[in-house]
C-alpha cells in the first residue's frame, strides 16, 4: 500500500517512527512533512497529503502534529478528503469501517509511539462496511458540492 505521511515540527521524530514502522510492513511511504524540528505551519502538510490522497498518488495518509486536530481541519478542506482524529485504536478502525476514512490524524502530544503503531494497525486492518454507511458517505460528500 502506498501512504502519503505529513507532520509539523511537534511530530518529527513520531513521523520519522512511523515511517519505520510501516516500511518494515512493507508499505511505501511518501513523505510531505517536514523533517526538522523548526517551527512551522501545519495546515501546508496537511493539504499535500490530502491532495495526494484525493488525486489517488496515495492509497492513504496519516498526518500528525500536536494534537492531530490541526492538521485534519486543513486536510478535511481539500475535496473528497474524510480525515479522522484517532487516539487509540478502536476509532481508527471505525473511522474507516463506518465513515471510510482516506486519512487518520493524531497527535505527538497525546499519544505515544506505541499507541500511534496500534492506531495505524487498526486503520490499516480495518476495511469499509459500506451498505448504510455509504449513504452517509454519500450525503457528506454531497455537502462538498
Amino acid at each position: 500500500m502506498k501512504i502519503a505521511i505529513g507532520n509539523d515540527h511537534a511530530a518529527t521524530d513520531l513521523k520519522f517512527e512511523i515511517m519505520e514502522y510501516l516500511m518494515s510492513k512493507g508499505h511505501e511511504v511518501v513523505n510531505f512533512g517536514t523533517d526538522t524540528k523548526d517551527s512551522c505551519h501545519y495546515p501546508l502538510y496537511g493539504e499535500k497529503v490530502a491532495r495526494a490522497v484525493a488525486a489517488g498518488e496515495a492509497d492513504c495518509g496519516v498526518l500528525i502534529c500536536g494534537t492531530g486536530v490541526g492538521i485534519s481541519i486543513a486536510a478535511n478542506k481539500v475535496k473528497g478528503i474524510r480525515a479522522a482524529v484517532c487516539s487509540e485504536p478502536v476509532t481508527a478502525r471505525l473511522v474507516k469501517e463506518h465513515n471510510n476514512a482516506n486519512i487518520i490524524a493524531f497527535g505527538a502530544r497525546i499519544v505515544g509511539a506505541e499507541t500511534a503503531k496500534a492506531i495505524v494497525d487498526a486503520y490499516l486492518n480495518a476495511e469499509f462496511a459500506g451498505g448504510r454507511h455509504q449513504n452517509r458517505i454519500d450525503m457528506i460528500s454531497a455537502i462538498e458540492e
